[in-house]
């Protein structure tokens, strides 16, 4: 059996991803996050772990190399809730993850941003990760697929170096990108008006890919299911609470989080392809 896959993590947030890939088997041994309570909430569930900062000012040859850099860089350039302003929107920080991944050279990448992006910056980001020597796949991946009551759907990344033993154990995707759908219905309990598992293979461009890892539609109530047992219900919450403390920051931090479901999910498919090389 090989050794624990190690994981520098950017924009880190509340540590949604870390926590995910950590269930997952691996182990976080940097992170960088700039947001006052965001960086107490690491200090706290990783006190060991040290706190790069801010991405735009970490020199990467200082840096322990990691077997995987995971990261949601900002998604408001992209995402459709906002002016989608791209590459134009201050906040577009792909650029310094790029930079990142082309210093430290990692053996995975798993990036995860807004639906949105498929339409706008995508491109780019595989591209751009094509002329750094890293092939790359993705998929959008909604919480209800894991077991959540609500969807919110996410492109998940996938990158990792092209050519070599890698290359040669690619099977051929599908010919088509069309949703897949286990046919499972949700219960009116859940936040979903498809009734629709969302887990679809997105090929941006138009461009076919191979598939590497086994994406799988996670199906309410299998046994099998990568993160456990199907979420029980939550029952109906006030908006209002009194007494909570940093309420706010802790509203914008679970909104900015990734589902620490999804990220397991990801997680184990990337330690099952690296055990299986």
């Amino acid at each position: 059996m090989k050794g624990q896959l190690t994981v520098g993590s950017l924009f880190s947030g509340i540590g949604g991803l870390d926590l995910g890939l950590e269930r997952a088997g691996m182990k976080v041994i940097w992170q960088s996050e700039i947001d006052p309570y965001a960086c107490r909430v690491l200090a706290k569930h990783w006190p060991e772990v040290e706190n790069h900062g801010n991405i735009k000012h970490i020199q990467w040859g200082n840096v322990v190399r990691p077997d995987i850099i995971c990261g949601g860089y900002p998604c408001q350039p992209f995402s459709t809730a906002g002016k989608r302003a791209g590459e134009a929107d201050e906040r577009h920080l792909w650029p310094y993850v790029r930079d990142a991944i082309s210093h430290l050279r990692p053996r995975y990448a798993i990036l995860e941003n807004v639906r949105g992006h498929l339409s706008l910056g995508g491109t780019t980001v595989i591209g751009e990760l094509a002329a750094i020597g890293y092939d790359a796949e993705w998929r959008v991946i909604s919480a209800a697929s894991v077991g959540a009551n609500h969807r919110r759907d996410r492109i998940f990344i996938v990158a990792y170096p092209n050519g070599g033993r890698l290359k040669e154990r690619l099977p051929e995707a599908e010919s088509d990108s069309r949703p897949c759908s286990s046919g499972q219905r949700f219960g009116s309990d859940v936040a979903d008006t498809t009734g629709r598992v969302d887990v679809r293979w997105d090929r941006l461009g138009g461009e076919d890919r191979r598939q590497v890892f086994g994406w799988d539609n996670y199906e309410r109530g299998t046994s099998g299911h990568a993160v456990g047992e199907w979420w029980q219900v939550e029952p109906r919450m006030g908006r209002v609470a009194d007494g909570v403390s940093a309420r706010v920051d802790r509203l914008r931090g679970l909104g900015n989080a990734v589902v620490p479901q999804v990220a397991e999910t990801v997680g184990r498919l990337v330690v099952a392809h690296w055990e299986g090389l």
